[in-house]
């Protein structure tokens, strides 16, 4: 192979790999970011999340959240435990819930979800805090 060859093959599979790597991130990449980290007490109250690439900022639409999960742990009662009702966003890339906010107090909403085109789970734990 002479040496022009080498360099466009190399050259080729320099290009190659900048491709296949910007298609996906790695899934340690995506997190869930809450919109508003106060909300009020009371019934039926929406948290909103954002999924997002840590890299680009970008928000990420239609992963698919198959676990979520409200509770009192950072307060110590981890068995203070409220349902969560997915609701449609608003715009793309967010996701919102429904709960009851029975206390004032930090609530850990606990998510998980699959990201399209990748392999892995994103797996947050986002603290919000019911006030008064």
């Amino acid at each position: 192979m002479t040496t022009t060859k080498l360099a466009r093959a190399a050259i080729a599979a320099l290009i190659g790999a900048a491709f296949t790597g910007s298609a996906h991130a790695e899934i340690k990449n995506y997190e869930f970011q809450l919109a508003q980290p106060t909300i009020k007490t009371g019934a039926d109250r929406i948290v909103t999340v954002r999924l997002v690439d840590k890299t680009s900022g970008k928000a990420i639409p239609d992963a698919v959240i198959f676990a979520s999960r409200l509770d009192m742990a950072p307060d110590g009662m981890q068995e203070m435990v409220t349902k969560v009702t997915p609701m449609p966003g608003t715009e793309p890339g967010t996701y919102r819930f429904k709960a009851n906010f029975s206390m004032a107090g930090r609530w850990q909403l606990s998510l998980g979800a699959k990201v399209q085109g990748e392999t892995g789970t994103v797996e947050n734990k986002l603290v919000v805090t019911a006030e008064k």
